[in-house]
């Protein structure tokens, strides 16, 4: 399924807040960890909220996010984040501890497990070696038991292994998303739509062993 991913009020300070406008017929999802931002998205007809910090604040409690998400009932992607690359136990540990934390938040809000979606966050409170770490034990997501989604496109991780710029990371890319598919993952956000849907689907078709799905 393709989407849309706007409003990237995320990791970056000063990252402007755009709100969806008009019609399209492709779910809209919003990247957010601010409750005003999401709401407002939502009243505008968005589809999917992202939350860079899993329905937490940065020391791991409720930020009250996920009460109007199951209000509103829509998908919610919880991502794993941290304040420093520093970690006091193994980083995928962690994200695991962290993703399930979220996933309880979400349930006890009322937010049907089956609309719940987790990410890692390549990039996202890690460092290159760290990101390296998380792409080779993509698997044990699974134990959480929701939908897996990736975002790794044009991550500096690539560009510190390729030593390549932002905008010459395709084919690191597209070995990520790769490697994700047959790792688990269910989702990938890239910015090179047409080349890595490709390769999402031959990478899927051999995963199968057949030509359809």
């Amino acid at each position: 399924m393709l989407g849309i991913s706007v409003g990237r009020k995320g990791g970056r300070p000063q990252a402007p807040v755009v709100t969806p406008k008009g019609v399209t017929q492709y779910p809209i999802s919003i990247d957010t960890y601010k409750s005003s931002v999401a709401k407002a998205a939502l009243g505008a007809g968005a589809h999917i909220i992202n939350d860079i910090w899993g329905l937490q604040d940065d020391s791991g409690i409720d930020s009250g996010m996920a009460e109007f998400i199951a209000a509103y009932d829509v998908p919610v992607i919880i991502m794993h984040n941290h304040v420093t690359t520093q970690y006091q136990t193994d980083v995928m540990a962690d994200i695991c501890s962290f993703l399930r934390r979220s996933i309880e938040i979400a349930l006890n809000a009322g937010i049907n497990f089956d609309n719940i979606i987790v990410d890692p966050g390549i990039g996202f409170g890690k460092n290159g070696q760290q990101n390296l770490l998380v792409m080779s034990r993509l698997e044990e997501l699974k134990s959480l038991g929701c939908p897996i989604l990736l975002g790794t496109s044009r991550k500096r991780f690539i560009g510190d292994v390729l030593n390549l710029p932002v905008d010459d990371r395709i084919e690191g890319t597209a070995a990520t998303v790769a490697l994700g598919i047959t790792k688990g993952v269910n989702f990938v956000r890239v910015h090179d739509v047409e080349q890595i849907a490709r390769i999402a689907k031959m990478t899927d078709a051999m995963m199968r062993g057949d030509y359809y799905g």
